[in-house]
């Protein structure tokens, strides 16, 4: 028989809910939309039809309720790969997990989870103002040391290949996203590799008193394309997403609003109004109106 996962291990808490999410099982739809930025959570659920939970945590705040019939949930993460980490694994342990037993579940709940982020372009056709789906996220943080993701060759060759590029120390990893939730998306908007750095400053190669490592980030990617792939954008979690998401078996997702052009230095006028046509679309193709 299975050994039952430590408490220490798995945190639940008194009311049995998990420790940093404060979410009980049952309390989470199967479709689940990922945000950044705790705001972001009311401006999704604001288009429900009902709403069934609000919960609020640290920064993870999640309202799960129901659009045109389906359930979906929001939940957000705070930024980066860390965040990311924590948020997956315990949104897997509320479906995988029997909480009293504390023992993986025999037959898993695969997950269909979509993250809506702000994201810089490093492309000048892909303006502030634009939408983004990422096709194949690579991760400049290091968190899959600590895991054994099972790469392809392709993946392999990309992660050496950037490592040469910008003279690190260590090898990239490089995730492709769900083909059935890209498929979805494909034909509305700009497809790419989304570039996931460990900091919004220095990591993405911006001076503000500190001069950066790498400091032409942008150009030294963005300029090149790999085997026929572009590096379109940067932005802090999707690698993390693609790859916990990969290792658990759900399907994942990143849609990106495109705020800034690093390209051509420009920032979005409306930010507020791109966000709005990507969570529009986003409802749009989860659940379509019926008819």
């Amino acid at each position: 028989m299975e050994k039952p996962i430590a408490e220490s291990e798995l945190i639940i808490n008194k009311d049995g809910s998990v420790y940093h999410l404060n979410l009980k099982p049952g309390q989470v739809a199967m479709d689940i939309i990922g945000v950044g930025d705790p705001e972001r959570v009311g401006k999704i659920s604001r288009f429900f039809d009902r709403i069934e939970l609000k919960v609020q945590n640290r920064e993870f705040v999640t309202h799960t309720g129901f659009y045109q019939g389906k359930r979906l949930s929001v939940i957000s993460t705070g930024m980066g790969t860390d965040n990311i980490e924590i948020f997956l694994t315990e949104l897997d342990a509320l479906f995988n997990v029997n909480f009293k037993t504390r023992i993986p579940v025999p037959k898993l709940t695969k997950l269909n989870i979509i993250r809506v982020g702000t994201s810089g372009s490093m492309q000048a056709q892909v303006p502030a103002g634009s939408l983004l789906a990422s096709e194949y996220a690579l991760g400049l943080d290091t968190l899959m040391t600590f895991y054994n993701l099972n790469s392809s060759d392709w993946e392999k060759q990309i992660g050496h290949w950037v490592q040469n590029k910008l003279n690190l120390s260590f090898t990239p990893y490089c995730v492709k996203g769900s083909e059935k939730l890209f498929a979805i998306f494909k034909g509305e908007m700009t497809t790419g590799i989304t570039v996931t750095c460990p900091g919004f400053f220095g990591p993405q190669g911006r001076k503000i008193r500190l001069v950066p490592a790498i400091p032409n980030i942008v150009g030294l990617l963005g300029s090149t394309p790999f085997n026929g792939f572009q590096f379109t954008n940067l932005e802090m979690e999707t690698a993390g997403y693609y790859a916990m998401g990969k290792l658990l078996g759900h399907e994942v997702l990143s849609l990106n609003a495109i705020v800034a052009n690093r390209f051509n230095q420009t920032f979005d006028a409306d930010p507020e109004n791109t966000m709005e046509k990507l969570i529009t679309l986003l409802l749009k193709k989860l659940a379509p109106p019926s008819s």
